[in-house]
Protein backbone atom coordinates (compact mmCIF):
# COMPACT_ATOMS: atom_id res chain seq x y z
CA UNK A 1 0.00 0.00 0.00
CA UNK A 2 1.34 3.61 -0.76
CA UNK A 3 1.64 6.47 1.68
CA UNK A 4 -0.96 8.11 0.03
CA UNK A 5 -2.83 4.57 0.15
CA UNK A 6 -2.71 4.60 3.64
CA UNK A 7 -3.59 8.06 3.85
CA UNK A 8 -6.61 8.05 2.42
CA UNK A 9 -7.46 4.33 4.18
CA UNK A 10 -7.15 6.29 7.57
CA UNK A 11 -9.95 8.58 6.88
CA UNK A 12 -12.47 6.21 6.62
CA UNK A 13 -13.87 7.51 3.87
CA UNK A 14 -15.95 5.00 2.45
CA UNK A 15 -19.82 5.70 3.12
CA UNK A 16 -20.97 2.92 5.59
CA UNK A 17 -24.54 1.89 4.83
CA UNK A 18 -27.07 2.62 7.45
CA UNK A 19 -30.14 1.53 5.96
CA UNK A 20 -32.10 -2.05 5.66
CA UNK A 21 -32.94 -4.60 3.39
CA UNK A 22 -36.61 -3.94 1.36
CA UNK A 23 -38.68 -6.69 0.73
CA UNK A 24 -41.92 -6.48 -1.63
CA UNK A 25 -40.30 -3.78 -4.18
CA UNK A 26 -43.32 -2.88 -6.34
CA UNK A 27 -43.59 -5.29 -9.23
CA UNK A 28 -43.73 -2.12 -12.05
CA UNK A 29 -40.56 -1.42 -11.30
CA UNK A 30 -38.01 -2.18 -13.87
CA UNK A 31 -35.28 -4.58 -13.04
CA UNK A 32 -32.27 -1.37 -13.02
CA UNK A 33 -34.82 0.85 -11.20
CA UNK A 34 -35.51 -2.06 -8.52
CA UNK A 35 -32.38 -2.79 -7.89
CA UNK A 36 -30.98 0.96 -7.54
CA UNK A 37 -34.00 1.13 -4.80
CA UNK A 38 -33.14 -1.41 -3.26
CA UNK A 39 -29.48 -0.38 -3.53
CA UNK A 40 -30.45 3.25 -2.00
CA UNK A 41 -32.56 1.63 1.11
CA UNK A 42 -29.62 0.04 2.34
CA UNK A 43 -27.37 2.59 2.04
CA UNK A 44 -29.79 4.83 3.49
CA UNK A 45 -28.63 7.98 1.95
CA UNK A 46 -27.92 7.83 -1.04
CA UNK A 47 -27.58 10.05 -4.43
CA UNK A 48 -29.02 9.14 -8.51
CA UNK A 49 -27.43 11.19 -10.74
CA UNK A 50 -30.17 9.40 -13.77
CA UNK A 51 -30.89 10.82 -17.70
CA UNK A 52 -33.99 12.46 -18.03
CA UNK A 53 -36.89 9.57 -18.55
CA UNK A 54 -35.32 6.71 -15.94
CA UNK A 55 -38.24 7.12 -13.43
CA UNK A 56 -36.15 8.60 -10.86
CA UNK A 57 -39.85 9.93 -9.43
CA UNK A 58 -40.60 6.47 -9.83
CA UNK A 59 -37.61 5.25 -7.72
CA UNK A 60 -37.96 8.38 -5.19
CA UNK A 61 -41.46 7.35 -4.27
CA UNK A 62 -40.94 3.85 -3.90
CA UNK A 63 -37.47 4.86 -1.61
CA UNK A 64 -39.78 6.77 0.59
CA UNK A 65 -42.66 4.34 0.57
CA UNK A 66 -40.40 1.46 2.67
CA UNK A 67 -38.04 3.89 4.91
CA UNK A 68 -41.83 6.02 5.88
CA UNK A 69 -42.86 2.60 7.02
CA UNK A 70 -39.38 1.38 8.22
CA UNK A 71 -39.25 4.73 10.23
CA UNK A 72 -43.31 4.64 11.13
CA UNK A 73 -42.67 8.44 10.38
CA UNK A 74 -43.61 10.79 7.67
CA UNK A 75 -41.99 11.41 4.19
CA UNK A 76 -41.24 14.25 2.56
CA UNK A 77 -40.35 15.06 -0.77
CA UNK A 78 -39.28 18.58 -1.98
CA UNK A 79 -39.85 19.37 -5.35
CA UNK A 80 -39.76 22.06 -7.99
CA UNK A 81 -42.93 24.59 -8.43
CA UNK A 82 -45.58 22.03 -10.46
CA UNK A 83 -43.67 19.41 -10.51
CA UNK A 84 -45.08 18.54 -7.24
CA UNK A 85 -48.69 18.91 -8.07
CA UNK A 86 -47.42 16.54 -11.17
CA UNK A 87 -46.59 14.05 -9.33
CA UNK A 88 -49.46 13.74 -6.96
CA UNK A 89 -51.26 13.63 -10.54
CA UNK A 90 -49.10 11.08 -11.17
CA UNK A 91 -48.38 8.78 -9.32
CA UNK A 92 -51.76 6.94 -8.03
CA UNK A 93 -51.26 5.55 -11.55
CA UNK A 94 -47.82 3.24 -10.27
CA UNK A 95 -49.54 2.70 -6.60
CA UNK A 96 -48.74 5.80 -4.83
CA UNK A 97 -50.57 8.18 -3.32
CA UNK A 98 -48.64 11.65 -2.33
CA UNK A 99 -50.48 14.29 -0.44
CA UNK A 100 -49.49 17.65 -1.33
CA UNK A 101 -48.61 20.08 1.39
CA UNK A 102 -48.08 23.67 1.90
CA UNK A 103 -46.94 23.70 5.77
CA UNK A 104 -47.06 21.48 9.10
CA UNK A 105 -50.36 20.98 9.59
CA UNK A 106 -50.91 19.05 6.13
CA UNK A 107 -48.45 16.58 7.01
CA UNK A 108 -49.88 13.13 6.96
CA UNK A 109 -48.45 9.60 7.44
CA UNK A 110 -46.99 8.27 4.63
CA UNK A 111 -45.27 10.22 1.56
CA UNK A 112 -45.80 13.41 1.66
CA UNK A 113 -44.56 16.73 -1.19
CA UNK A 114 -44.03 20.15 -1.51
CA UNK A 115 -42.12 23.06 -3.14
CA UNK A 116 -38.48 24.28 -2.04
CA UNK A 117 -39.83 27.59 -1.21
CA UNK A 118 -42.11 26.42 1.43
CA UNK A 119 -39.20 24.79 3.19
CA UNK A 120 -39.42 27.34 6.16
CA UNK A 121 -43.24 26.23 6.87
CA UNK A 122 -41.52 22.36 7.62
CA UNK A 123 -39.45 20.88 10.44
CA UNK A 124 -37.22 18.20 10.03
CA UNK A 125 -38.49 16.33 13.52
CA UNK A 126 -41.66 15.52 12.13
CA UNK A 127 -40.33 13.53 9.27
CA UNK A 128 -37.82 9.87 8.98
CA UNK A 129 -36.82 10.33 5.28
CA UNK A 130 -36.50 13.36 3.04
CA UNK A 131 -35.96 13.32 -0.65
CA UNK A 132 -35.03 16.44 -2.80
CA UNK A 133 -36.12 15.97 -7.05
CA UNK A 134 -33.67 17.79 -9.27
CA UNK A 135 -31.40 18.34 -6.67
CA UNK A 136 -29.20 19.99 -9.27
CA UNK A 137 -31.43 23.30 -8.35
CA UNK A 138 -29.70 23.46 -5.19
CA UNK A 139 -25.95 24.19 -5.64
CA UNK A 140 -24.71 27.00 -4.15
CA UNK A 141 -24.30 29.60 -7.24
CA UNK A 142 -28.17 29.73 -8.12
CA UNK A 143 -30.31 28.76 -5.06
CA UNK A 144 -27.65 28.93 -2.03
CA UNK A 145 -29.80 30.29 0.72
CA UNK A 146 -32.07 27.24 0.56
CA UNK A 147 -29.29 25.03 -0.02
CA UNK A 148 -27.81 26.01 3.51
CA UNK A 149 -31.50 25.86 4.93
CA UNK A 150 -32.01 22.32 3.53
CA UNK A 151 -28.49 20.53 4.50
CA UNK A 152 -29.60 22.12 8.26
CA UNK A 153 -32.90 20.15 7.76
CA UNK A 154 -31.78 16.88 6.37
CA UNK A 155 -29.10 16.70 9.00
CA UNK A 156 -31.00 15.04 11.76
CA UNK A 157 -33.51 12.90 9.13
CA UNK A 158 -32.27 9.40 8.96
CA UNK A 159 -33.28 8.73 5.35
CA UNK A 160 -32.10 10.67 2.37
CA UNK A 161 -32.34 10.43 -1.06
CA UNK A 162 -31.04 12.91 -3.87
CA UNK A 163 -32.21 12.96 -7.56
CA UNK A 164 -30.71 14.78 -10.32
CA UNK A 165 -30.41 14.21 -14.13
CA UNK A 166 -27.38 16.89 -14.39
CA UNK A 167 -24.87 17.40 -12.00
CA UNK A 168 -22.73 20.17 -13.18
CA UNK A 169 -19.25 19.74 -15.15
CA UNK A 170 -17.71 22.45 -13.54
CA UNK A 171 -15.23 20.73 -11.30
CA UNK A 172 -17.31 18.33 -9.80
CA UNK A 173 -18.40 21.08 -6.80
CA UNK A 174 -22.15 20.36 -7.26
CA UNK A 175 -21.05 16.57 -6.72
CA UNK A 176 -19.19 17.63 -3.36
CA UNK A 177 -22.64 19.58 -2.51
CA UNK A 178 -24.24 16.39 -2.78
CA UNK A 179 -22.19 14.24 -0.54
CA UNK A 180 -22.56 17.02 2.07
CA UNK A 181 -26.17 16.87 1.89
CA UNK A 182 -26.76 13.61 2.83
CA UNK A 183 -23.79 13.55 5.54
CA UNK A 184 -21.24 11.86 4.18
CA UNK A 185 -18.38 13.88 4.04
CA UNK A 186 -18.52 18.10 4.32
CA UNK A 187 -17.17 19.27 1.21
CA UNK A 188 -13.74 21.20 2.52
CA UNK A 189 -12.88 18.20 3.58
CA UNK A 190 -13.37 15.78 0.10
CA UNK A 191 -11.51 19.08 -1.59
CA UNK A 192 -8.57 18.83 0.55
CA UNK A 193 -8.71 14.96 0.74
CA UNK A 194 -8.90 14.28 -3.54
CA UNK A 195 -8.59 17.42 -5.02
CA UNK A 196 -5.66 20.31 -5.82
CA UNK A 197 -5.71 23.66 -7.02
CA UNK A 198 -5.77 23.96 -11.08
CA UNK A 199 -2.93 26.34 -12.00
CA UNK A 200 -3.11 29.68 -10.60
CA UNK A 201 -6.67 29.94 -9.74
CA UNK A 202 -7.33 28.77 -6.40
CA UNK A 203 -11.37 28.70 -7.52
CA UNK A 204 -10.71 26.04 -9.80
CA UNK A 205 -9.78 22.72 -8.64
CA UNK A 206 -9.24 18.66 -10.55
CA UNK A 207 -8.51 15.30 -9.29
CA UNK A 208 -5.36 14.65 -7.34
CA UNK A 209 -3.65 12.12 -10.16
CA UNK A 210 -3.20 9.45 -7.43
CA UNK A 211 -6.77 10.29 -6.03
CA UNK A 212 -8.71 9.60 -9.18
CA UNK A 213 -9.62 5.75 -7.83
CA UNK A 214 -9.99 6.77 -3.94
CA UNK A 215 -12.34 9.25 -5.67
CA UNK A 216 -14.77 7.46 -7.35
CA UNK A 217 -14.18 4.32 -5.18
CA UNK A 218 -15.69 6.81 -2.24
CA UNK A 219 -18.23 8.33 -4.71
CA UNK A 220 -19.98 4.82 -5.51
CA UNK A 221 -20.56 4.32 -2.05
CA UNK A 222 -23.14 6.41 -2.26
CA UNK A 223 -24.23 7.08 -5.44
CA UNK A 224 -25.41 5.89 -8.85
CA UNK A 225 -24.73 7.32 -12.33
CA UNK A 226 -26.46 6.07 -15.89
CA UNK A 227 -27.57 7.67 -18.82
CA UNK A 228 -29.10 4.56 -20.05
CA UNK A 229 -29.79 1.06 -18.38
CA UNK A 230 -27.52 -0.71 -20.17
CA UNK A 231 -24.39 1.27 -18.43
CA UNK A 232 -25.26 -0.87 -15.41
CA UNK A 233 -25.26 -4.22 -17.37
CA UNK A 234 -29.84 -4.06 -18.21
CA UNK A 235 -31.53 -4.48 -20.68
CA UNK A 236 -32.27 -1.00 -22.93
CA UNK A 237 -35.51 -2.53 -23.99
CA UNK A 238 -38.07 -0.15 -24.16
CA UNK A 239 -35.79 2.87 -23.21
CA UNK A 240 -34.53 3.98 -27.08
CA UNK A 241 -35.62 6.52 -27.94
CA UNK A 242 -35.70 9.06 -31.79
CA UNK A 243 -32.77 10.94 -32.35
CA UNK A 244 -32.90 14.93 -31.31
CA UNK A 245 -33.13 17.57 -34.55
CA UNK A 246 -30.87 20.82 -33.83
CA UNK A 247 -31.32 23.86 -35.91
CA UNK A 248 -29.29 27.10 -35.31
CA UNK A 249 -30.79 29.95 -36.69
CA UNK A 250 -28.83 33.01 -37.01
CA UNK A 251 -30.03 36.47 -37.02
CA UNK A 252 -28.25 39.82 -38.10
CA UNK A 253 -28.03 43.04 -36.30
CA UNK A 254 -30.22 45.62 -38.27
CA UNK A 255 -27.73 48.66 -36.50
CA UNK A 256 -24.41 47.66 -35.84
CA UNK A 257 -24.11 50.59 -33.28
CA UNK A 258 -26.80 49.50 -31.11
CA UNK A 259 -24.41 46.77 -29.49
CA UNK A 260 -21.88 49.35 -29.33
CA UNK A 261 -19.56 48.05 -32.20
CA UNK A 262 -18.81 49.57 -35.78
CA UNK A 263 -19.47 46.20 -37.49
CA UNK A 264 -21.42 43.19 -36.03
CA UNK A 265 -19.29 41.22 -34.17
CA UNK A 266 -19.13 38.57 -31.47
CA UNK A 267 -19.37 39.97 -28.08
CA UNK A 268 -16.80 39.32 -25.56
CA UNK A 269 -17.81 39.72 -22.06
CA UNK A 270 -20.86 39.36 -20.30
CA UNK A 271 -21.47 43.21 -20.67
CA UNK A 272 -20.88 42.84 -24.55
CA UNK A 273 -23.15 39.57 -24.63
CA UNK A 274 -26.26 41.71 -22.55
CA UNK A 275 -25.95 44.83 -25.23
CA UNK A 276 -26.17 42.06 -27.98
CA UNK A 277 -28.61 40.03 -26.67
CA UNK A 278 -30.86 43.01 -25.86
CA UNK A 279 -30.40 44.70 -29.56
CA UNK A 280 -31.32 41.93 -31.44
CA UNK A 281 -34.31 41.06 -29.44
CA UNK A 282 -36.90 42.15 -32.11
CA UNK A 283 -35.46 39.59 -35.08
CA UNK A 284 -34.78 37.12 -32.30
CA UNK A 285 -38.62 37.36 -31.31
CA UNK A 286 -39.95 37.75 -34.73
CA UNK A 287 -38.07 34.74 -36.18
CA UNK A 288 -39.33 32.32 -33.40
CA UNK A 289 -42.93 33.93 -33.86
CA UNK A 290 -42.65 32.67 -37.38
CA UNK A 291 -41.85 29.56 -36.45
CA UNK A 292 -44.44 28.24 -34.06
CA UNK A 293 -46.98 30.70 -35.91
CA UNK A 294 -46.88 28.47 -39.15
CA UNK A 295 -47.21 24.98 -37.01
CA UNK A 296 -50.46 23.89 -35.82
CA UNK A 297 -48.76 21.60 -32.84
CA UNK A 298 -47.49 22.10 -29.42
CA UNK A 299 -44.66 24.15 -28.27
CA UNK A 300 -42.46 25.14 -25.44
CA UNK A 301 -40.53 28.23 -26.27
CA UNK A 302 -37.78 29.39 -23.71
CA UNK A 303 -36.23 33.25 -22.99
CA UNK A 304 -34.12 34.66 -20.19
CA UNK A 305 -35.70 37.71 -20.05
CA UNK A 306 -38.92 39.49 -19.03
CA UNK A 307 -38.94 41.62 -21.94
CA UNK A 308 -38.32 38.82 -24.39
CA UNK A 309 -41.11 37.00 -22.41
CA UNK A 310 -43.76 39.84 -22.80
CA UNK A 311 -42.77 40.02 -26.52
CA UNK A 312 -43.14 36.23 -27.58
CA UNK A 313 -46.64 36.39 -25.78
CA UNK A 314 -47.48 39.22 -28.31
CA UNK A 315 -46.12 37.27 -31.00
CA UNK A 316 -47.70 34.26 -30.63
CA UNK A 317 -51.84 34.12 -30.28
CA UNK A 318 -53.18 32.16 -28.01
CA UNK A 319 -49.84 31.44 -25.93
CA UNK A 320 -49.99 30.85 -22.06
CA UNK A 321 -46.94 32.95 -20.36
CA UNK A 322 -45.29 31.37 -17.18
CA UNK A 323 -43.27 34.18 -15.26
CA UNK A 324 -41.84 33.77 -11.71
CA UNK A 325 -44.50 36.58 -10.56
CA UNK A 326 -47.30 34.73 -11.33
CA UNK A 327 -49.36 33.10 -9.05
CA UNK A 328 -48.97 29.17 -8.22
CA UNK A 329 -52.61 28.20 -9.47
CA UNK A 330 -51.84 30.14 -12.59
CA UNK A 331 -48.30 27.95 -13.05
CA UNK A 332 -49.91 24.92 -12.07
CA UNK A 333 -53.15 25.45 -14.99
CA UNK A 334 -50.51 26.41 -17.51
CA UNK A 335 -48.71 22.54 -17.01
CA UNK A 336 -52.42 21.16 -16.47
CA UNK A 337 -53.49 22.84 -19.39
CA UNK A 338 -50.24 21.86 -21.70
CA UNK A 339 -50.14 18.39 -20.92
CA UNK A 340 -53.95 17.94 -21.81
CA UNK A 341 -53.47 19.78 -24.65
CA UNK A 342 -56.20 22.99 -23.70
CA UNK A 343 -53.08 25.19 -24.70
CA UNK A 344 -50.74 24.64 -27.69
CA UNK A 345 -47.87 27.24 -26.45
CA UNK A 346 -45.83 27.80 -23.44
CA UNK A 347 -43.14 30.32 -23.03
CA UNK A 348 -41.18 30.20 -20.23
CA UNK A 349 -37.72 30.59 -18.83
CA UNK A 350 -36.07 27.35 -18.55
CA UNK A 351 -35.20 28.47 -14.58
CA UNK A 352 -38.53 28.56 -14.21
CA UNK A 353 -40.33 25.38 -16.18
CA UNK A 354 -36.86 23.67 -17.07
CA UNK A 355 -36.88 21.17 -14.50
CA UNK A 356 -38.67 17.96 -13.49
CA UNK A 357 -42.02 18.33 -15.84
CA UNK A 358 -42.76 15.48 -17.88
CA UNK A 359 -43.70 17.11 -21.57
CA UNK A 360 -42.69 14.39 -23.78
CA UNK A 361 -46.05 14.17 -25.17
CA UNK A 362 -44.81 17.39 -27.26
CA UNK A 363 -41.31 17.29 -29.63
CA UNK A 364 -41.20 20.95 -30.60
CA UNK A 365 -39.26 23.80 -28.77
CA UNK A 366 -37.63 27.36 -29.45
CA UNK A 367 -34.75 28.88 -27.54
CA UNK A 368 -35.02 32.85 -28.13
CA UNK A 369 -31.80 33.50 -27.57
CA UNK A 370 -29.06 31.40 -25.32
CA UNK A 371 -27.75 32.16 -22.10
CA UNK A 372 -24.54 30.35 -20.50
CA UNK A 373 -26.29 28.40 -18.30
CA UNK A 374 -25.57 24.75 -19.65
CA UNK A 375 -27.67 23.03 -17.03
CA UNK A 376 -30.77 24.92 -17.68
CA UNK A 377 -30.26 24.39 -21.82
CA UNK A 378 -29.90 20.74 -20.88
CA UNK A 379 -32.94 20.53 -18.47
CA UNK A 380 -35.15 22.16 -21.11
CA UNK A 381 -34.13 20.40 -23.71
CA UNK A 382 -35.09 17.14 -21.16
CA UNK A 383 -38.84 17.97 -20.84
CA UNK A 384 -39.72 16.70 -24.02
CA UNK A 385 -36.20 14.67 -24.99
CA UNK A 386 -36.64 11.95 -22.35
CA UNK A 387 -37.62 7.92 -22.39
CA UNK A 388 -41.13 7.47 -23.77
CA UNK A 389 -40.72 10.07 -26.51
CA UNK A 390 -41.57 8.70 -29.68
CA UNK A 391 -41.30 11.36 -32.22
CA UNK A 392 -38.22 13.13 -33.13
CA UNK A 393 -37.89 16.41 -31.03
CA UNK A 394 -37.31 19.48 -32.77
CA UNK A 395 -34.99 22.05 -31.06
CA UNK A 396 -34.67 25.48 -32.54
CA UNK A 397 -32.24 27.93 -31.10
CA UNK A 398 -32.28 31.42 -32.55
CA UNK A 399 -29.15 33.57 -31.89
CA UNK A 400 -27.40 36.74 -33.16
CA UNK A 401 -23.54 36.52 -34.44
CA UNK A 402 -22.72 38.48 -31.74
CA UNK A 403 -23.70 35.43 -29.88
CA UNK A 404 -21.34 33.21 -31.04
CA UNK A 405 -18.96 33.08 -27.41
CA UNK A 406 -22.38 31.91 -26.25
CA UNK A 407 -22.84 29.51 -28.28
CA UNK A 408 -19.13 27.80 -28.19
CA UNK A 409 -19.34 28.03 -24.42
CA UNK A 410 -22.65 25.83 -24.50
CA UNK A 411 -20.90 23.22 -26.86
CA UNK A 412 -17.73 23.21 -24.42
CA UNK A 413 -20.06 22.41 -21.32
CA UNK A 414 -21.88 19.87 -23.37
CA UNK A 415 -18.34 17.89 -24.06
CA UNK A 416 -17.56 18.35 -20.42
CA UNK A 417 -21.34 16.84 -19.21
CA UNK A 418 -20.49 14.30 -21.33
CA UNK A 419 -16.47 13.72 -20.75
CA UNK A 420 -18.33 13.21 -16.88
CA UNK A 421 -20.76 11.03 -17.04
CA UNK A 422 -18.05 8.70 -19.08
CA UNK A 423 -16.11 9.01 -16.15
CA UNK A 424 -18.37 8.51 -13.46
CA UNK A 425 -20.04 5.70 -15.26
CA UNK A 426 -16.83 3.86 -16.29
CA UNK A 427 -15.39 4.15 -12.25
CA UNK A 428 -18.36 3.92 -10.62
CA UNK A 429 -20.17 0.88 -12.11
CA UNK A 430 -16.50 -0.65 -11.03
CA UNK A 431 -17.57 -0.69 -7.31
CA UNK A 432 -21.12 -0.71 -7.64
CA UNK A 433 -22.97 -4.03 -6.76
CA UNK A 434 -26.41 -3.14 -7.50
CA UNK A 435 -27.70 -7.01 -7.29
CA UNK A 436 -25.96 -7.77 -4.04
CA UNK A 437 -28.94 -7.44 -2.11
CA UNK A 438 -31.47 -9.72 -4.36
CA UNK A 439 -30.50 -12.65 -2.35
CA UNK A 440 -32.53 -11.07 0.57
CA UNK A 441 -35.99 -11.27 -1.12
CA UNK A 442 -34.96 -14.95 -2.28
CA UNK A 443 -37.78 -17.13 -0.56
CA UNK A 444 -36.44 -20.38 1.73
CA UNK A 445 -37.87 -23.40 -0.52
CA UNK A 446 -39.03 -25.09 2.91
CA UNK A 447 -39.71 -28.25 0.52
CA UNK A 448 -36.07 -29.00 0.22
CA UNK A 449 -33.90 -31.30 2.29
CA UNK A 450 -31.19 -29.51 4.17
CA UNK A 451 -28.20 -31.80 4.49
CA UNK A 452 -25.05 -30.82 6.87
CA UNK A 453 -21.89 -31.85 6.18
CA UNK A 454 -19.93 -34.68 8.29
CA UNK A 455 -17.79 -32.74 9.50
CA UNK A 456 -20.10 -30.62 10.91
CA UNK A 457 -21.37 -32.57 14.22
CA UNK A 458 -23.14 -31.53 16.83
CA UNK A 459 -22.40 -30.34 20.50
CA UNK A 460 -23.52 -28.23 23.20
CA UNK A 461 -21.93 -25.09 24.23
CA UNK A 462 -22.86 -23.28 27.38
CA UNK A 463 -22.38 -19.85 26.09
CA UNK A 464 -24.58 -20.16 23.29
CA UNK A 465 -27.88 -17.28 23.38
CA UNK A 466 -31.33 -19.01 23.47
CA UNK A 467 -32.07 -20.44 20.25
CA UNK A 468 -29.00 -20.70 19.14
CA UNK A 469 -27.12 -24.08 18.15
CA UNK A 470 -23.51 -24.53 18.70
CA UNK A 471 -21.76 -27.05 16.29
CA UNK A 472 -17.99 -27.86 16.94
CA UNK A 473 -16.47 -24.98 15.50
CA UNK A 474 -16.70 -22.56 18.27
CA UNK A 475 -17.10 -19.48 15.76
CA UNK A 476 -19.93 -21.46 13.62
CA UNK A 477 -23.64 -21.71 14.76
CA UNK A 478 -26.96 -22.28 13.22
CA UNK A 479 -30.60 -20.83 14.32
CA UNK A 480 -33.70 -22.44 13.74
CA UNK A 481 -37.07 -20.38 14.05
CA UNK A 482 -40.79 -21.08 14.22
CA UNK A 483 -40.81 -19.95 10.44
CA UNK A 484 -39.29 -22.21 7.57
CA UNK A 485 -36.39 -20.03 7.33
CA UNK A 486 -32.46 -21.53 7.95
CA UNK A 487 -29.50 -18.94 9.10
CA UNK A 488 -26.05 -19.04 9.11
CA UNK A 489 -23.87 -17.27 10.63
CA UNK A 490 -20.29 -16.47 12.29
CA UNK A 491 -19.17 -14.48 15.34
CA UNK A 492 -16.79 -11.67 15.24
CA UNK A 493 -15.92 -10.04 18.60
CA UNK A 494 -19.24 -9.11 19.65
CA UNK A 495 -20.95 -8.90 16.38
CA UNK A 496 -23.12 -11.09 14.42
CA UNK A 497 -22.63 -11.28 10.47
CA UNK A 498 -25.10 -13.38 8.90
CA UNK A 499 -25.38 -15.21 5.64
CA UNK A 500 -22.05 -15.35 4.64
CA UNK A 501 -21.42 -16.58 0.95
CA UNK A 502 -20.27 -19.61 1.08
CA UNK A 503 -23.90 -20.51 3.04
CA UNK A 504 -25.36 -21.69 -0.44
CA UNK A 505 -22.45 -24.54 -0.14
CA UNK A 506 -23.73 -25.96 3.41
CA UNK A 507 -27.34 -25.98 2.43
Amino acid sequence: MTDYDSYVAGKIIESKASGFDPVDLNPRLFPYQADVVRWAIRRGKAALFEAPGLGKSFQEWEFAKHTSEYTDMPAIIFAPLSVSEQMVMEAPEFGYTLNLCKNRDDIRSGINVTNYEKLDKFSAEDFGTVVIDESSLLKAGSFGKTATMLKDFASTIPFRLAATATPSPNDMDEILYHAEWLGVMREAEAKALFFTQDGNSSNKMRLKMNAVDAFYKWLASWSIALRQPSDLGYSNDGFQRPPVNYTQITVDVEDPHLSGTLFQMEARGIDEQRKARNSTMVQRVQSVADLVNSSNEQWLVWCDLNTESDALRKAIPGSVEVKGADSPEHKVDAMVGFKSGKYRVVVSKPSMWGFGLNLQHSHNMAFCGLGNSFEQYLQAIARQDRFGQKHTVNVFVVVSIADGAVVENIKRKWIQHDKMYEELIKHVTVYTDLQAGRRQEMDYDASQDLSVPAWLSSTTNTNAEPGWSWIDLDSIFFQWTESPTFELGIECGNEIMSQPEWVKEII
